[in-house]
This record gives structure tokens, C-alpha cells and sequence, in this order.
């Protein structure tokens, strides 16, 4: 159990990092019963997935929140800010403890469910690299998915943005992401979507009360402006969510990108969900998205926007467009999006 508790050890420093006490404390308290063989060390016993690639720290910890959010454990709630509690350490790890130790049926149906964020501040760089994308080819776009979760990102045209001195989007939405905007000035211009959808292998339907609480609880419960961006989402999207279908992206992709569509510019995109897929899924993947670049044209190209991190510092938005297939650097970004850093300049 060493190499496991070095695992969450890992993970409440990221917490830390990112401000979240809550999960830098629980996380290092469960760590601790990890190496001594404790409760939480039963609880995930027998794990058949890999701990670091299914992010079983996390896992857990969105398990204690969703109970905590449904109502099903009062005395954890009480140190959640997320359900009106204040956490005090001292009274937090034993109530998760409890938890452990006592209702282990109960949680561990809650561990197998994927990680669901769908971070809609990603969009700070995911909009302006669509924009990009469109602009350069001068058709409407066809947005496609892969590892949609709730496609909340796929409505990324219905949010206004502040992209440093610059604004995006219609100006009577309803929810407005700001960002600290470094580098070159953002792209310009409006982006026009003719078509959206996408595929999850556990896709959340926003329209299903239980589904929405799920994919809050995946919010860390001290970060009350991440709750509140995606509560706001949520209520935009839910009138007219788009089509997520339940699938692997391989099959999706097998599906929606065998012939092009002319008149539009299809854009598949992806953000931070690459190193939750299998290698052998990675590599068919990719030879389907090169081999759909194969046919593109002037009147129906394709572009692969990826946010993905290159490491564990930051992310990478890339993008590669057909025809020719050519790859850039568009910008670095903070992995949840408060900071993007453009480096891609306006071409004349």
C-alpha cells in the first residue's frame, strides 16, 4: 500500500496547491491509514483499474462529496462549504473515517463511476482556439467532443468571455469567464456553431437532477466559484443540451468522421482527458483523425484542438489542421483555466 499512499501524498499536495484544504487535509489523513492498513485501505483494496490513471485519490474524495451532497452524511456536510459547513480538521477525518469503516458498500459503487469535471473555464482557450480555427477557414463550425462528460464545453459559444482587453461572445449571456490573459491579444470575432455533439463513455445528462449533483461533486468543496460557474452552465445548457452519445471515442470518431461535411468547418476537440485513455485507444484514434485530414478540403476541412498537459505544470492547446495536417502551438494554459498564456499571433 506504500506506492498507493504515495499516490494521495501526491494528490493533497496538488490540492494544496490549488487551495483547497478540505482535500489536502482528507487526502493526507488517508494516506496516513493507507500505510498503516487502515479502513480507507480495505475500501480500495482489490482496485483492478490503475490508481494514478483513474485518479483514485480523487475518486474517493468525490464520493465522501456526493454523499455529503445527497444528504446522506450530515456529520461530514457539517465541514463541507459546499452543503453550508465549516471545516475544522480536527472533526472532518474522523467523519470520513466513519465512512470508511462503516458504509464501504455504499462508496465503493461511488468510486467506479469516472471522474466527471467538465470545467467549463477551459473554454477561456478552447473558445478562442475554435475561433481561430473557423476564422482561418471562413465556414460555421461542426463542434465534436470526445470525452464530453456533460458537453457543457460544447456550448462554448452561449458564455460571454474576458480575454484580457478583450471580449467574446453574445453579449446577453448569462455567464461571463474571465481569465488573466498573458501573451499575445486573444483572437477576434464571433463564433458561429451550425452542429455539436460528442461521446463519453459515461456521458451526464443535465436534465437528470442526480446526474447534475453527481458532476458537482466532482467540485472540490471549498471552491465555491468553480460550483457556482458550473451551476450557472448547467442552468444554460439544460433547455438544450446537445447530443452525447455513449460511447468510446474511437467508436464515435469510427462514426462521425467518415466522410466530411462540405460548407463546414468540423473541429473535433478534446481537454484534459487524454491520459485517461488506453494507449491502443490513443493510437486508433489518431490514425482515424489523420485518416478523415486525408480527405479534407478547402470546403470541408478538419481541425484537432487538443488541451492536453505536456507535463504537470500547465497544458498545451494545440491545434492541427487539414488540409496539409500542419501542427501548432496555440497556447499554454492553467490546467482549470484561470490563466492562458496566447502565443499564437494574429496572422494578417
Amino acid at each position: 500500500m506504500n506506492d498507493l499512499a504515495s499516490t494521495f501524498l501526491r494528490q493533497a499536495d496538488i490540492c494544496r496547491q490549488m487551495h483547497s484544504p478540505v482535500y489536502a487535509s482528507l487526502l493526507t489523513h488517508s494516506a496516513e491509514d493507507l500505510a498503516e492498513g487502515g479502513a480507507v485501505a480495505t475500501l480500495v483494496a482489490g482496485w483492478q483499474g490503475h490508481p494514478v490513471l483513474d485518479n483514485l485519490p480523487l475518486r474517493w474524495m468525490g464520493a465522501l462529496h456526493e454523499l455529503a451532497l445527497a444528504g446522506r452524511a450530515p456529520d461530514l456536510a457539517r465541514q463541507f462549504p459546499s452543503t453550508g459547513g465549516r471545516f475544522d480538521p480536527e472533526e472532518a477525518w474522523p467523519a470520513a473515517l466513519r465512512i470508511a469503516k462503516e458504509r464501504a458498500d455504499e462508496v465503493r459503487p461511488l468510486l467506479a463511476d469516472g471522474i466527471q469535471t467538465n470545467e467549463v473555464m477551459r473554454c477561456c482557450a478552447l473558445a478562442p482556439g475554435a475561433l481561430r480555427f473557423a476564422a482561418e477557414h471562413g465556414l460555421p463550425l461542426r463542434l465534436l467532443e470526445i470525452g464530453a462528460s456533460a458537453g457543457l464545453n460544447l456550448c462554448m459559444d452561449r458564455y460571454r468571455y474576458q480575454l484580457g482587453e478583450r471580449s467574446l461572445g453574445p453579449p446577453e449571456a448569462e455567464l461571463l469567464l474571465s481569465t488573466e490573459w498573458r501573451g499575445a491579444a486573444a483572437p477576434t470575432g464571433e463564433l458561429e456553431v451550425a452542429e455539436r455533439k460528442g461521446c463519453d463513455l459515461e456521458p451526464i445528462d443535465v436534465r437528470d437532477p442526480a446526474r447534475r449533483r453527481r458532476l458537482l461533486s466532482f467540485v472540490w468543496p471549498d471552491q465555491s466559484e468553480r460550483r457556482a460557474r458550473l451551476e450557472q452552465a448547467l442552468a444554460i445548457v439544460a433547455p438544450d443540451p446537445p447530443a452525447l452519445a455513449r460511447r468510446s471515442a474511437g467508436d464515435w470518431l469510427a462514426e462521425v468522421l467518415v466522410e466530411p461535411r462540405p460548407g463546414l468547418a468540423s473541429l473535433l476537440f478534446q481537454s484534459v482527458m487524454w491520459w485517461y485513455v488506453p494507449e491502443a485507444e490513443r493510437t486508433r484514434i489518431v490514425g482515424l483523425v489523420e485518416s478523415a485530414g486525408g480527405q479534407a478540403s478547402a470546403q470541408a476541412p478538419l481541425g484537432w484542438l487538443r488541451m492536453e498537459p505536456p507535463g504537470t505544470e500547465h497544458c498545451e492547446l494545440r491545434l492541427r489542421s487539414w488540409p496539409g495536417g500542419h501542427d501548432r502551438l496555440l497556447a499554454r494554459v492553467h490546467f482549470h483555466g484561470r490563466w492562458v498564456e496566447w502565443l499564437d499571433e494574429e496572422r494578417p
